[in-house]
């Protein structure tokens, strides 16, 4: 999983005052969980916009101005309700030798034959939660769809991995085709259906012929 630097201040007064005052400034309050002790700390607004708004998940790198860093996941955010400014930001420390669990993005690959012929697209899951060492977390999960047909059904258990575990049961769905009032039989599968009939055909025809 890819990292990116953040770059924050740490802070002695973590009281309503002191916050509000960072807020005013244009930064952002931040705890760090996960080691001996929380670390307060606080980060300029605009150094989250490559960590928060984009599709994949990444970890971050955090630098204090004395020279400590920390590698850490978000774990939370908090977004105030009518501007959607960032309000508070708390992140989890990793350790090498210590799996961590985290919800990483689902990126949909190919075109559905089935949405071709008209029939609809349920993406069921766009995060899945997952547990593994940092090294080995993934910036995202592909899900191929080149062959999925009207009715359907990509699950969890096809995208199981050595790498990490996947915290939803195998069953789970992920993305499905279903009908649609609009949607057409699909070609490929007549054409299968045709081919499994013609050897049934062909039999009884030669049974006909030797009685």
């Amino acid at each position: 999983m890819k990292s990116i630097t953040i770059k924050g201040s740490q802070r002695e007064s973590v009281g309503k005052v002191a916050t509000k005052a960072l807020r005013n400034a244009g930064k952002v309050p931040c705890v760090l969980y996960g080691g001996d002790k929380p670390i307060h700390f606080s980060v300029e607004e605009f150094s989250f916009r490559d960590l928060v708004y984009t599709p994949n998940a990444h970890t971050a790198v955090i630098e204090l101005e004395d020279g400590q860093k920390f590698e850490a996941v978000l774990q939370d955010i908090q977004f105030h309700p009518v501007t959607d400014s960032i309000l508070h930001v708390d992140f989890y420390q990793l350790f090498k030798d210590k799996p961590v669990t985290m919800d990483i993005p689902v990126i949909l690959e190919g075109n559905s034959p089935g949405v071709r012929n008209g029939g609809r697209l349920l993406f069921r899951k766009r995060k899945l939660t997952i547990k593994a060492l940092p090294d080995l977390l993934p910036d995202s999960i592909t899900v191929n769809i080149s062959k999925l047909r009207i009715g359907g059904t990509i699950s969890v258990e096809s995208l199981l991995s050595e790498n990490y575990t996947i915290l939803h049961p195998d069953n789970t769905s992920v993305v499905q085709v279903k009908a649609s009032r609009t949607s057409v039989a699909d070609d490929s599968e007549d054409e299968e259906e045709e081919g499994t009939e013609a050897p049934a055909a062909e039999a009884t025809e030669a049974a006909e012929a030797t009685e």
